[in-house]
């Protein structure tokens, strides 16, 4: 009897080992897991320098690292979300649309 009651005890314990294991290696359902998670950015024009905006610089441009000025107004550069209309620059504060050089 007693043999009986220690084999159920490990194999309760062995399960409840397992499960354990087995929740910590798999992610919830619908969960990302941290290392895939992105901060939050947005489109900043105006605050890229020449030659470093993040994508499109007006027409006549391909991509990034084409803005030809400063502060150049139809480029732009990912930040930070929510600090975009905050960035000061030379002329002016950045901007969440394309704006006039």
């Amino acid at each position: 009897m007693t043999t009986r009651r220690i084999a159920a005890s490990a194999l309760a314990l062995g399960a409840l080992a397992a499960g354990v294991a087995l929740a910590q290696t798999q992610p919830m359902e619908g969960a990302k897991p941290m290392a895939d998670a992105k901060p939050a950015v947005e489109k900043c024009y105006g605050v890229s320098m020449a030659g470093q905006n993040d994508c499109r610089a007006g027409a006549g441009t391909t991509c990034a690292g084409t803005a030809k000025m400063d502060y150049q107004g139809n480029a732009w550069k990912n930040v930070p979300a929510g600090t975009c209309t905050t960035m000061r620059t030379p002329k002016g504060m950045g901007s969440l649309s394309p704006l006039k050089s």
